[in-house]
């Protein structure tokens, strides 16, 4: 397993940070917290470690800028909150980074963004610019437009997903809890503590509880989610509270803080964009025998196909769901939602005959999918490994 060491020896370091952080409810912007935090970005970048933020805030200081009312808000609140808010934390992370001769550059993602290749890559060749030239990407959902049906909904996985894009080897989610208990804390007195975390199995994931905050969207689960999708593509991460000022120099200190260490198999960024996909399009239910071809490193033939459930189109991503009903892997489909049903269960010898024209004999090629929980290919392919960094 890969040890655990400080900040300033990462190459790339995404830094997640709560609305709760940055945002008073009664009295908005906590400019000293956020003055103190950038000094200690400051610190890495003089390290020479590039430095990437993802900050919520933006409804949370809206909120206040507009004196509404404590309590849920209705869409069109949240959006008009989140316009005003974006302007105002924008200016206030580049006000308190340029104290450091620092430039900051706003990125607004939908989900969209990084759901859909062509954009992923946009989104990617932009934030790359920003850190080649120097700068410090202030990066957050763009909440002006973002509906429930089409958003992270949470920071936390928008961070994880920035980090593989940005090929970063460190994520640090900070929040108002200082890391992973074997229980919530605040309603279980006996949970423990874990400061390492090797893995991310069944029962770290059941030790996720629910969001301690209102200014919060995600609670233990989402953070949980996020180290999957980091950790998976070789990017170790770190929660840890966010409370004090310097919060990383906290972190470089000693202060409590879990870290989860990386894969030591990470797969390629095309398969890392796979497996990060939120919100698959379909679904592959699949036979005892299918799963145990995958497991080896093979592809999904249409025989090993039960099940199919959703509208999905040829290229959109699918999760492959085991005998047990979890899922154990996603991937690109090859076919449309209905041509998949009429060949489930077929031998890949039928397909010209019962769609017409010689299609892919598989359903999902080895090279499009990739292994996310469950099981673990037995037979790791050079080309499916690469190392962080």
């Amino acid at each position: 397993m890969t040890a655990r060491k400080a900040l300033s020896s990462y190459r790339r370091v995404v830094i997640k940070i709560g609305s709760a952080l940055l945002v008073d409810r009664k009295t908005g912007l906590k400019a000293a917290w956020l003055d103190s935090i950038c000094s200690d970005i400051a610190a890495l970048k003089s390290a020479g470690v590039d430095v990437l933020v993802v900050s919520s805030g933006a409804i949370a200081l809206g909120r206040t800028v507009l004196d509404f009312p404590s309590g849920a808000l209705k869409l069109e609140e949240s959006q008009a909150a989140a316009a005003v808010g974006q302007i105002a934390l924008a200016r206030a992370w580049s006000e308190s980074l340029s104290r450091d001769r620092i430039v900051a550059g706003q990125i607004l993602l939908t989900l969209g963004d990084t759901e859909e290749r062509r954009r992923y890559l946009n989104a990617r060749a932009t934030i790359k610019q920003l850190l080649k030239i120097g700068a410090v990407p202030i990066i957050n959902e763009n909440d002006t437009v973002a509906t429930s049906e089409i958003r992270y909904g949470d920071n936390d996985r928008l961070a994880a997903r920035v980090a593989t894009m940005t090929g970063a080897d460190l994520l640090v989610l900070l929040s108002d809890i200082d890391g992973l208990y074997t229980a919530p804390p605040h309603l279980d007195p006996d949970a423990k503590f874990l400061d390492v975390i090797p893995a991310i199995t069944p029962e770290i994931e059941a030790m996720a509880g629910g969001a301690a905050s209102e200014l919060s969207r995600g609670g233990m689960r989402t953070k949980i989610d996020a180290g999957k999708i980091a950790t998976g593509a070789g990017c170790a991460m770190i929660i840890a509270s966010g409370k004090t000022d310097h919060p990383l120099q906290a972190i470089e200190q000693g202060t409590r803080s879990s870290w989860f260490a990386p894969s030591e198999m990470p797969v390629t960024a095309r398969k890392t964009w796979i497996a990060g996909q939120l919100q698959p399009a379909g679904e592959l239910h699949i036979d005892d025998g299918a799963e145990k071809a995958l497991g080896l490193g093979k592809s999904l033939l249409p025989a090993g196909v039960r099940r199919i459930e959703g509208h999905f189109h040829r290229g959109d991503t699918v999760a492959i769901i085991g005998t047990d009903h979890h899922e154990i892997a996603r991937g690109l489909v090859s076919y449309d939602a209905e041509e998949a049903r009429q060949i489930t269960g077929r031998k890949s010898s039928e397909i010209e005959a019962i769609l017409g024209y010689a299609g892919r004999a598989a359903m999902v090629h080895r090279g499009d999918l990739v292994m996310t929980g469950g099981l673990r290919s037995k037979v790791n392919r050079k080309e499916d490994v690469v190392h962080a960094g």
